[in-house]
């Protein structure tokens, strides 16, 4: 054998040795070994999005009130009080009520509404499930209110909401304390404060968007004061939007489109960075009270005072109307507020006759209604999370004697407020109800490419 060869065949043997061996262990540092079984906090809230599915509601099935307010609202030093309008938080901990007396109050839902006795009302229709967690004062009648987008109750500083009354400026206050935690004023030509008569926060709730008369005015939420932005819905060659704006809603999908309801009985579409008039909707009967995107942002849904019917359009188009939603409010002035389901595919109304209407918005058909007050129901909202939602009613009564209430007694049923809980279909039948197939929550993004 050759020299070269032996040291050739030792190489193979040592080579050889080396593949039997065990390799040699990884750093088991800590760091590492964290690194790979524990994950981040942002994979930690994309599971948890993915595990949490929305609740199915049974608009077949009649709800079950489950908490009620009347007396807080009765005792109230203004003897013709009424509630105007109810919205849920963000994060569902809690609702703000707006009434007459000039008064914004915010209940807390106990438990989360998770309770054992969530489905039952036992108190007396003229008695309250519990009292107002806050009670502010405005001074004037309240215009609008709108919470902060991003509020949760578990980060106080994001529990703020915003509110606009007459002859005084926008307000921002504090949902934990009730304190005024600063102001955001407009002034006129004549250097006097002008109330805004409709406000909404921008999606990413960094400005606050404030309609006046025949112009927007946009505030930066972290510069309190008079320092604001000011745009006319009303161009040098009088075309435009005319009157007061008297509704605002941003789109839910992030595509810069802003709605703007006007007493002039016309809706115009904006983009929002530079205010761009996109097109003008015309057909409202009454002046616009109320704008409402759908879920996809592919809809838009209006409501004016003196209006029988919720318009809807479509504004990927915008000629024509796609269908009417009606509703009893074609005798009054009152801003009736609706609201669309976490789901995108019922919407929700009251009216003069005091029932709540629900619509199937893939159809434009009525799917049910229910008794929510024996006077106008003023408010309906959903519930962001629970099958839940809430009603206000009331309207303003002309009377004059100090003995109305001994010769046209109110049963507790008027001038309230009022949780309602709905029944949730289970997995057996929830590809049954109303004949649409709502198991596959990914359906939802087509819902509306065409009713």
């Amino acid at each position: 054998m050759s020299v070269t060869e032996a040291m050739g065949q030792e190489e193979e043997e040592e080579e050889n040795q080396n593949n039997n061996q065990e390799p040699k262990s990884k750093s088991n540092s800590p760091s590492e070994v964290a690194e790979i079984t524990e994950p981040t906090k942002d994979q930690v809230e994309e599971q948890q999005q993915q595990e949490y599915s929305w609740p199915v509601i049974r608009f077949d099935v009649p709800p079950h009130r489950t908490y009620h307010f009347y007396n807080q609202f009765r005792n109230s030093p203004n003897p013709n009080n009424f509630l105007k309008a109810i919205k849920w938080s963000p994060d569902g901990s809690c609702f703000l009520t707006s009434s007459e007396d000039n008064t914004l109050r915010v209940f807390t839902l106990p438990d989360n509404g998770s309770g054992d006795d969530i489905n039952t009302c036992s108190i007396p229709a003229d008695e309250d499930s519990y009292a107002a967690k806050l009670v502010m004062n405005e001074g004037e009648s309240v215009y609008d209110f709108c919470w902060y987008p991003y509020m949760s109750a578990s980060d106080p500083v994001s529990c703020v909401f915003a509110s606009t009354a007459r002859d005084h400026p926008i307000h921002l206050w504090d949902a934990t304390s009730g304190e005024l935690r600063c102001t955001y004023r407009a002034y006129d030509a004549m250097d006097e404060i002008t109330a805004a008569f409709s406000i909404a926060f921008n999606p990413t709730g960094t400005k606050i968007f404030a309609g006046y008369n025949k112009a927007v005015r946009m505030f930066d939420l972290h510069r309190p004061g008079r320092d604001f932005k000011q745009h006319s819905t009303l161009q040098g060659n009088k075309e435009g939007q005319t009157g007061i704006i008297s509704a605002l809603a941003f789109c839910p999908t992030h595509t810069g489109l802003l709605a703007m309801g006007s007493y002039s009985q016309t809706t115009a579409i904006y983009q929002e960075d530079n205010m761009e008039l996109l097109y003008v909707l015309h057909g409202q009967e009454g002046g616009v009270t109320h704008v409402q995107f759908s879920k996809d942002g592919n809809y838009l849904y209006t409501g004016g005072r003196k209006d029988p019917y919720i318009l809807c359009w479509d504004i990927r188009k915008a000629v024509d109307v796609v269908y009417k939603l009606y509703r009893s409010s074609e005798s009054t002035n009152q801003r009736i507020l609706f609201d669309i389901e976490p789901l995108g595919q019922h919407l929700g109304t009251g009216g003069q006759d005091g029932f709540v209407h629900i619509y199937d918005l893939q159809t434009g058909h009525w799917v049910s209604s229910f008794q929510a007050a024996s006077d106008t129901v003023s408010g309906f909202s959903f519930h962001p999370y629970l099958p839940m939602a809430a009603s206000s009613s009331g309207h303003r009564r002309f009377v004059v004697p100090d003995d109305i209430y001994e010769d046209v007694p109110l049963s507790g049923n008027e001038n309230c407020a009022s949780v309602w809980s709905f029944s949730v279909a289970s997995v057996e039948n929830d590809t049954e109800l109303n004949g649409n197939n709502f198991n596959n929550l990914s359906e939802h993004e087509e819902l509306h490419q065409g009713p």
